[in-house]
């Protein structure tokens, strides 16, 4: 390649760089933009107007009797004019000082597998951080959020989606399978009562079970617009592209240490751990199992409760798998409390919508290793007594049978 060549490619580096960095608004936005100030404007005509006017004679006659009464604070103004995303919408929980911005936009700063933050504005780590977050951990309008960081609906859906993405990318790093010493340091007994008489029991690993996220429907799917409220509630549940499923291994701490997210017609009821299970025995430390309801198979690895007729021995074995069942509806409803868009996910897009769980998912164990816990409501969800295939081989009866045997004897 001779000189001529070299400044031409570097002229044309650089052009591509200055395409990139300078493109201009695209129409939408620009509407968008000037929509945006006219609103501004007409708003502040209107506040200008109610606060030249005198107080209405009641307002007067409340503040006169609240100086005869004493020395009060009083409002600075007589009205408070809110658009409609604001009164539904409180403050976000975050700031640019906050521990957990800094911490993840540390993370973020440092992976290898960082990748560029997409969006015109080319706002800082911290500051997408924040927004993200944001979106995530509040039912906050993508308008309210326009309003507050002055940018155009597009460019913060397309900053939203890189930093999923790009945490994403952090899913193998913060949610990972024990093994070594790890895994012995995650495990946890079966029972406080099994154990104290020389009998070799199986230690817990962890606790498997699944939630569901509610999403958009998928334009064309159905017409809910047209719908009576009770009808879309119907159609939304017969329909299992309104959700995503939200398959979950939780340790003791309420780490996830498996997850899995699939489209709500996907019911394959844990087959694919099961497998993964079977084909790499080393992930399960010696005489350790899984617990999971009955929608699971029952498996050597995995032990489910007993299901139809059963008596006291099967009941104290059920009740004490009750008891496991607690760690992972906790964790979910923690889960769900801290990243309040989980509750519904206004995305009719499936990749999109799972990159929004999954992130929420990483955060989840990012908050945990942090310190920082939010302790949510556990709420009985409808809907997850979903009728998998209930397998059970000879070595998983054998076993469950052997435990609640010990179980039933030692109470």
């Amino acid at each position: 390649m001779d000189f001529s060549e070299h400044v031409l490619s570097a002229g044309k580096a650089v052009l591509d760089m200055v395409d990139r960095e300078w493109q201009p608004l695209s129409e939408s936005e620009l509407e968008h933009r000037l929509d945006q100030v006219v609103e501004e404007m007409l708003e502040s005509e209107i506040v200008a107007k109610v606060e030249t006017q005198p107080p209405p004679t009641f307002y007067v006659q409340l503040l006169q009797s609240q100086v005869n009464a004493g020395p009060q604070i009083l409002p600075k103004s007589t009205t408070k004019i809110n658009s409609p995303d604001e009164t539904r919408c409180e403050e976000p929980q975050f700031d640019l000082e906050n521990a957990a911005v800094k911490y993840i936009s540390n993370l973020l700063q440092s992976s290898k597998c960082r990748t560029r933050m997409a969006g015109r504005a080319r706002l800082s780590a911290s500051h997408t951080v924040l927004l993200s977050l944001t979106l995530l951990s509040e039912r906050v309008s993508y308008r309210s959020v326009s309003r507050r960081f002055k940018l155009e609906k597009g460019n913060i859906h397309r900053i939203f989606s890189s930093f999923c993405e790009s945490i994403n990318m952090l899913e193998e790093k913060h949610i990972r399978w024990p093994v070594g010493n790890e895994a012995e340091e995650t495990l946890f007994p079966f029972s406080s009562l099994l154990g104290k008489g020389g009998q070799v029991v199986p230690q817990v690993l962890g606790v498997l079970g699944h939630t569901r996220i509610p999403i958009r429907l998928p334009v064309g799917k159905t017409d809910m617009d047209s719908a009576e409220p009770e009808v879309k509630r119907m159609k939304r549940e017969d329909n299992p592209d309104s959700w995503l499923n939200l398959e979950l291994v939780c340790s003791r701490s309420g780490q996830f240490l498996h997850c899995r997210i699939s489209k709500g017609s996907d019911l394959e009821g844990g087959k694919a751990l099961r497998e993964r299970l079977q084909r790499q025995p080393e992930l399960m430390p010696t005489n350790s199992c899984l617990l999971a309801r009955g929608n699971y198979p029952l498996t050597a690895q995995i032990l489910t409760p007993y299901t139809g007729s059963y008596g006291p021995k099967e009941e104290l074995f059920n009740k004490t798998l009750d008891q496991h069942f607690q760690i992972l509806d906790q964790a979910v409803a923690n889960l769900k409390a801290r990243f309040q868009r989980l509750k519904y996910l206004d995305i009719g897009n499936y990749d999109r919508a799972k990159a929004v769980v999954l992130t929420a998912c990483v955060l989840h164990n990012v908050f945990l290793n942090m310190g920082q816990v939010v302790q949510g409501e556990i709420e009985k969800e409808e809907g997850l007594s979903q009728e998998g295939e209930r397998q059970e081989d000879e070595e998983g009866v054998r076993r469950r049978d052997t435990i609640a045997d010990l179980l039933f004897n030692v109470v």
